[in-house]
């Protein structure tokens, strides 16, 4: 029953807010001054009791004995077509609302078809508690039908796993999933119950207190590293601050604001980061790695010091580790200590919660300023300018020529006025997404980072939309991650989930499409999907509305369209540009200084891998 995986580390508090005392249902007999129940109603009196208000899930053999109390409880059950659309919808819902998403699925398949968004869930941080039936104990190790070891398969992507043998355990095994689950650098959790442990009956005794003794996480900066931290700042005459996940995790927008504006560096915020500091803000920079923008990648390149609060470097923004920001110091603050020094070494690490390493360090560097003065940043910030203004995402619109899928992102952008939660799917969709969607407010940015897990869009845009019902929210996806999970459709018709998914629609698998074309001379190898089905026909088929836009003259139109529909999903098929390519883009394996700003422009001379001619030709043939 207790958690040995400590390699995440943890806050105290829970995110959840508890709901009041539990009220016995009419179904539940009392006596003694114990609740008697079964463990199926012990389940779910103990989702109450955490705070739970919706699950997604689908009702199989050994999770059926949940359903029953489920129909009485207060909490609501979201019916989906696709267990992995249930967790996805539970990620949606956690990232925009910061609270543990829940996801219910029988054993066996059920179980099995949790595993990517556990998985993506684990990569991103993503508060997750999936409850899995499992088969009768004394069936376990049997084969018997419908049977997955489902904590086993699990192991390597969750935070910590629970298989409930005991129906007297089921309330503390909740309680403590959701503590880990949403605690610290939060993940997702799985609560394995046997059908039999479900049935059987139990004495309800929901704990008052935790008892983790392996589960004491540092969420408070040392004094010694936070000074020491600040002392690197007053030096630094080329900082950069570089923010990740972990500052939305901690719920630190708005100190981020207030430490970038004391010290005065540029801010790069990475793809799960994208609206935790205000793209309108002037030391916004936007996202770096291998699809960000020329002056956030030559900003932590050119650095003298780079201040990370809550990112991994990963791979997609260092680009060859070995070449990555060759000058820079490194200040890197992190809850989970595996992190700092797994990749780049840390001059100064900092274990801790981000909202308070921001409080700290920002105190101790305005006492800097006020004893000691500060470097002046004034040639920093005007090369950092001009990278920005000589290298600005870019592309080529004409009235009569294909909608290009930058400008239908930059309609919406105007459409919704920075107003609505964009999520995505993974590929050249979220790439531009990311580029050309202003952000400006923290929480409203949905996506999978880590795993890159097509199909993600259209359920985590549900889930975000009953997380947050009165936001607008519109899904950015691409034709070959729509038809992944586009049965989730079916599911906000029913439930009245109205949402709006713009796929650009290129008719191929395009990040696949632009590898080959760059680096396989064109060879274009099985990622050419044909107009089938009809997504018009299709999302009218699952009750949606559906709308097409073919020409430049439609975008606004069908827009402002899906705009005005708000009692179903509507689905808009964008036909754009299929040769249109995204850059900027650090090929893999380079070096970010290797970025390939455009077609035929980099902007250093003497890079050893150039465009290839194939590209180069069709690019002539256009021109």
């Amino acid at each position: 029953m207790r958690p040995t995986d400590t390699r995440r580390e943890t806050d105290p508090h829970l995110q959840e807010e508890a709901t009041p005392a539990f009220a016995a249902s009419p179904r539940l007999q009392t006596g003694n001054n114990m609740t008697t129940m079964t463990g199926a109603q012990s389940l779910i009196a103990s989702l109450e009791r955490v705070g739970t208000d919706v699950v997604f899930g689908i009702p199989g053999g050994t999770i059926l004995p949940a359903y029953d109390p489920l129909r009485d409880s207060s909490i609501r059950h979201i019916l989906m077509r696709h267990e992995q659309g249930a967790g996805h919808a539970a990620e949606g819902y956690a990232h925009v609302t910061g609270r543990v998403g829940v996801c219910f699925a029988t054993s066996g398949p059920g179980a099995t078809n949790l595993v990517t968004p556990i998985a993506d869930a684990f990569m991103d941080s993503v508060p997750l508690v999936a409850i899995t039936g499992q088969v009768p104990r004394a069936a376990i190790g049997n084969d018997a039908f419908q049977e997955a070891d489902i904590t086993g398969i699990t192991m390597p992507v969750t935070k910590h796993s629970y298989k409930v043998m005991d129906p007297d355990e089921i309330p503390t095994a909740i309680a403590e999933a959701f503590h880990i689950a949403s605690t610290g650098r939060p993940g997702p959790v799985v609560v394995d119950i046997p059908k039999d442990v479900l049935t059987s009956p139990t004495a309800f005794d929901f704990p008052s207190t935790l008892n983790l003794p392996g589960y004491r996480p540092t969420t408070k900066p040392n004094r010694r590293q936070i000074r020491a931290a600040a002392d690197l700042v007053r030096e630094a005459r080329r900082p950069v601050l570089y923010v990740g996940g972990g500052v939305f995790k901690a719920r630190a927008a708005h100190e981020l604001i207030a430490l970038a504006e004391t010290i005065g560096a540029p801010v790069v915020t990475t793809l799960m980061a994208r609206g935790a500091f205000p793209d309108s803000h002037p030391l916004c920079l936007g996202m770096p790695g291998m699809h960000g923008n020329y002056a956030a990648v030559t900003a932590m390149q050119r650095a003298d010091l780079l201040i990370n609060l809550g990112a991994r470097f990963d791979d997609r923004v260092t680009g060859r580790l070995d070449g990555f920001a060759p000058d820079a110091k490194v200040i890197h603050a992190d809850i989970d200590p595996a992190e700092i020094g797994k990749n780049r070494h840390a001059d100064v690490p900092i274990v801790g919660d981000a909202k308070s390493v921001i409080v700290e360090l920002n105190k101790a560097v305005l006492g800097d300023n006020s004893e000691r003065g500060r470097v002046d940043l004034e040639q920093w910030h005007s090369e950092v300018e001009r990278w920005s203004r000589d290298y600005p995402f870019a592309y080529d619109q004409s009235e009569e020529g294909p909608i290009k899928p930058q400008y239908v992102v930059e309609r919406f952008a105007e459409a919704t006025k920075g107003d609505a939660i964009i999520a995505t799917g993974v590929g050249q969709h979220q790439m531009w997404a990311s580029q050309m969607m202003p952000l400006n407010r923290p929480y409203s940015w949905v996506t999978s980072g880590g795993l890159g897990t097509m199909g993600f869009a259209v359920p985590a845009a549900l889930g975000a939309k009953v997380g947050r019902p009165d936001e607008r929210v519109v899904a950015i996806d691409g034709d070959g991650c729509f038809q992944m999970t586009a049965q989730e459709l079916a599911t906000a018709t029913l439930e009245k989930i109205p949402f709006t998914v713009a796929i650009l629609n290129n008719s191929h698998l395009g990040m696949v499409r632009q590898w080959q074309e760059l680096f396989y001379d064109e060879r274009y190898s099985h990622v050419h999907l044909p107009q089938v089905p009809d997504y018009v026909m299709l999302a009218e088929a699952y009750g949606a509305v559906g709308l097409r836009a073919e020409s430049v003259a439609d975008v606004d139109g069908v827009i402002d369209k899906a705009m005005s529909v708000d009692d179903r999903p509507c689905v808009i098929d964008f036909r754009v540009d299929a040769g249109e390519m995204c850059f900027p883009m650090v090929p893999a394996g380079a070096s970010n200084d290797e970025i390939i700003v455009g077609p035929n422009e980099r902007p250093y001379d003497g890079v050893p891998q150039a465009p290839n001619e194939a590209y180069q030709r069709r690019e002539e043939a256009a021109s």
